[in-house]
């Protein structure tokens, strides 16, 4: 389970907000889809989430474990696939899972088969022994897919995973998240791909500004914008400058216009102080 209660993340003493207010509770054995624009607050939550950040204000818990007070005993609870694929480029492939292996102290008896495993259903079994920086972005992230998986942990993150995947690839990561749901743990992820994101989730929540606009099911959002559109169209209608919504959040002080790039270059330049 994941726990966010009144979260606050600011890049500039308060002036802005990058996430202004959040609370949600995402259940075990849930699949949850994060939907926003640009700039929407998406990948900083994230990143607090998996303590890349510290909130501003708020607490966060995973699995009733604190990430602030707590942080390594939190850590231990999820796994966390970021937006970029490009990590640890030098390690060859079997190298960097016997990283993630002995960083969450998998049991050799079950890190050899499970790593097997999961190379034979990404199709990298014969990419193990070459480095990640030889890889295609599509292959560095299966990669980061495999790592993830390999604790199998508790909780689950993603930050646009599909993105650089083929159509298999993307197919049996969405395989990989049911999969993990249905055996009583977590997903967590954000997509811009929103008819993924329909056929996936158990519910959904819309974010603009830094702060939620929607969470629910689908149909219970179709329900409250009485259509029978897709995804896209009400996400369209509701993260639109129309949008009481959206106007509502704007008007509080959201995130801004900040685009991924500029948030993540002010949560390293946050860290490095």
């Amino acid at each position: 389970m994941i726990r966010i209660d009144h979260v606050f993340k600011s890049y500039d003493g308060g002036a802005t907000n990058a996430v202004s207010d959040l609370t949600l509770e995402i259940q075990s054995g849930e699949i949850f889809g994060l939907l926003g624009p640009n700039g929407a607050g998406k990948s900083t939550l994230l990143n607090m989430l998996a303590g890349v950040l510290a909130p501003s204000s708020g607490t966060i818990e995973l699995d009733g474990v604190n990430v602030a007070t707590d942080p390594l005993a939190a850590k231990r609870n999820l796994c966390y696939v970021s937006d970029s694929p490009d990590h640890l480029l030098r390690l060859k492939g079997h190298e960097f899972l016997r990283f993630i292996a002995d960083v969450y102290e998998v049991p050799d008896a079950v890190r050899g088969p499970r790593i097997a495993e999961l190379a034979r259903e990404y199709g990298m079994e014969g990419e193990l022994d070459n480095q990640i920086q030889s890889y295609s972005h599509g292959m560095r992230q299966k990669m980061m897919i495999m790592g993830a998986l390999l604790p199998d942990p508790a909780i689950w993150i993603l930050d646009e995973p599909m993105t650089g995947l083929d159509p298999k690839a993307s197919w049996l990561l969405k395989q990989s998240m049911r999969r993990h749901a249905d055996a009583g743990k977590t997903v967590l992820f954000s997509t811009h791909v929103l008819d993924v994101a329909e056929k996936v989730v158990d519910r959904v929540g819309i974010i603009a500004h830094g702060e939620l606009l929607f969470v629910g099911t689908v149909t219970e959002m179709r329900d409250h914008f009485r259509s029978n559109g897709s995804l896209e169209e009400m996400f369209l209608e509701l993260t639109s400058e129309n949008s009481p919504f959206a106007q509502d959040a704007a008007e509080k002080g959201g995130a801004g216009e900040k685009d991924a790039a500029a948030v993540k270059g002010g949560a390293d330049a946050t860290e490095a102080r």
